[in-house]
């Protein structure tokens, strides 16, 4: 086993004039959860599609435990797991047939099948439902059935698109819950998704808009690295509002929050703000930045670079 569970490197992709793919370079270590982040069109599925094997990238390279996904006769499909964003399950079989279906697919022997097939019901708490068909399990549970089909073969690596993408809250939590039970013993996840919340609970991220990586690192690190401001607003909304077009390109992005608005700044903007607030009779609040909010100031940034 090489050093790195997978590694991108310059990989680019296109669609006609479309660029899904800019030159993505990521490593990803076995016992590793990495969270691939960025809204739609940014190139998330593009990138897992070249890692697992299912495109050839125009340039650059893809490796699984230094294996090419793409090359004949390639052990990689016995140590990748790969869940696609729309999963395709058997929806006229039930979950025990969906599992046997898969594991006869991934040329998984008797003995393990059953061995796996507890221990996958049992973590996913789908051992109750052996017996229902795919399609008509509740969005949460089909995911969790995609999830235990894709882990049948214990693969040492595990790609995840968008996998909490129409669940519900608690099962959102199960589903991280299990990736960090994976993670734990010793799998090597790589997940997109396009929430923040989820970003934060990889050991490293990436953050991807149309097809290029802006920034990698730890959650923690890189929102302590934030460079801009983020401030409430309170007030009457009018006089609140009135505040923002003065602000010009140092605005990143504001929300709604409460009776104010939150507001994410570049460098240096809050103390003119904090003086026209005060003129106007708005509160201004100092907030703690988060994951999110250095995420829509890289976005603006780069949006900025590029008018």
């Amino acid at each position: 086993m090489t050093a790195s569970a997978l590694e991108a490197t310059a990989l680019v992709q296109r669609f006609g004039d479309v660029e899904a793919l800019a030159g993505l370079s990521l490593t990803l270590a076995p016992g590793e959860l990495y969270g691939l982040v960025g809204p739609d069109g940014a190139g998330k599925t593009s990138a897992l599609r070249l890692l697992a094997g299912l495109a050839r990238p125009v340039a650059g390279t893809a490796r699984i435990e230094g294996l090419d996904p793409t090359a004949p006769r390639s052990h990689v499909r016995e140590i990748l797991g790969y869940m696609p964003q729309r999963y395709a399950l058997y929806g006229d079989l039930s979950v025990s047939e969906n599992l046997r279906f898969f594991a006869r697919l991934y040329g998984v022997e008797r003995e393990a099948f059953r061995e796996r097939r507890a221990r996958l019901l049992a973590i996913t708490r789908l051992e109750r439902f052996p017996d229902r068909r795919a399609d008509q399990l509740s969005g949460g549970m089909y995911k969790k059935l995609a999830l235990a089909c894709a882990l049948l073969h214990a693969p040492h690596v595990l790609l995840l698109d968008e996998p909490t993408n129409g669940v519900d809250p608690t099962s959102r939590m199960e589903l991280w819950d299990l990736l960090h039970e994976f993670v734990a013993d010793g799998m090597a996840v790589l997940v997109t998704t396009s929430y923040m919340d989820e970003a934060e609970r990889c050991a490293r991220v990436g953050l991807l808009d149309r097809g290029r990586l802006l920034i990698e690192g730890a959650p923690a690190d890189l929102v302590a690295a934030f460079q801009g401001a983020v401030a409430t607003l309170t007030g009457p909304i009018d006089r609140v509002e009135a505040l923002l077009p003065p602000l010009g390109h140092d605005l990143a992005a504001s929300t709604p929050r409460g009776q104010g608005l939150r507001v994410v700044l570049e460098p240096g903007a809050l103390p003119a703000l904090q003086a026209a607030a005060a003129a106007a009779g708005v509160h201004v609040e100092r907030a703690r930045p988060t994951f999110e909010d250095l995420f829509l100031e890289l976005l603006h940034a780069r949006a900025e670079a590029a008018a």
